[in-house]
């Protein structure tokens, strides 16, 4: 019979959507003893599948494991799950490390983790940088942040989801990180989706656009991968444009806190702002596509008489 050292304890892993659903499954895979609980029962199939035990409750994931790992939409997921300001919050928590995966403000963390604290729980911020592509491949980058021994327990339970685990320091630092690095992609997916729509209005190639793109030193994973959706019209999300948007307006957040300029921000939340009233919120973020469409066809319609006869 092995002993208690020879025998895993079982991680919890609470939200299977876009993201949350690939990632579970590579920790499953790993061979890691995992009980999972998602809202929507059928998103838990996979993993039932791969050999992770399903909660019918996230009590029941709290009771099971020492290290519950969070990836939910937004804050009012992680309160209700936790039943934070209740008290059966400090059950859930206490004795075990809540490790905080998905995106909420820094602020919202910093509380989060106090109480989890003051309960007697360890709490580890957790976010990745990275979309379905490489949740399903294994290729996220985790930034953690918290005190220093939860979040070595920490880095080895999240690291058959990842191919870098970076440490960041103390709490918030971890999203505030994550928030950085978001400004770069909304900021550049939404510049390539620019130049397409650019292109298109110019009936040049596209197919000739995403080759030159390719093969010069703008290519990367991500314009490969966003090039090839916008060539084929394919807006099955990677990143829902309704996410992108959140954390758009979490990056503004933080930068009016901070009094620090972020102009092309700024803009790009016009943009993802307008895609979701059209209805695209659902689809990827390259759907920002229809808002430039729609300023393009508005400009074009209020045209003056001088440019119409340019």
């Amino acid at each position: 019979m092995p002993s208690c050292e020879e025998v895993a304890v079982e991680v919890g892993f609470i939200g299977l959507g876009i993201m949350g659903q690939p990632m579970a499954l590579n920790l499953a895979r790993s061979g890691r003893p995992l009980v999972v609980w998602n809202r929507s029962p059928h998103r838990a199939e996979p993993l039932r599948d791969a050999g992770a035990r399903v909660a019918a409750t996230p009590a029941e994931v709290f009771t099971a494991a020492d290290v519950v790992i969070l990836m939910l939409a937004d804050q009012h997921a992680i309160d209700d799950v936790l039943a934070r300001r209740t008290d059966r919050f400090a059950d859930h928590v206490r004795g075990r490390t809540i490790v905080h995966m998905g995106t909420t403000s820094p602020g919202y963390s910093r509380d989060l983790s106090a109480d989890v604290r003051a309960a007697g729980g360890h709490y580890v911020e957790a976010p990745v940088s990275g979309s379905r592509g490489p949740a399903e491949a294994g290729e996220l980058v985790a930034m953690l942040a918290g005190d220093p021994d939860p979040v070595a327990r920490v880095r080895d339970v999240v690291a058959p989801m990842c191919a870098e685990v970076v440490t960041c320091g103390a709490t918030p630092n971890a999203l505030l990180m994550k928030l950085a690095v978001n400004l770069f992609l909304i900021t550049m997916t939404t510049g390539l989706t620019e130049a397409f729509h650019f292109a298109e209005r110019h009936e040049l190639d596209l197919g000739t656009l995403v080759e030159v793109l390719d093969k010069g030193p703008m290519s990367s994973k991500v314009s490969r991968a966003k090039t090839s959706k916008l060539l084929a019209d394919d807006f099955d999300a990677q990143a829902a444009a309704r996410d992108v948007l959140m954390n758009n307006q979490l990056i503004a957040d933080a930068a009016r806190a901070a009094a620090v300029a972020s102009p092309l921000l700024d803009a790009c939340l016009a943009l993802f702002t307008r895609a979701v009233e059209l209805g695209h919120g659902k689809e990827d973020m390259i759907a920002v596509v229809h808002a430039l469409r729609e300023r393009s066809d508005s400009a074009q319609t209020h045209q003056d008489p001088f440019h119409q006869l340019q």
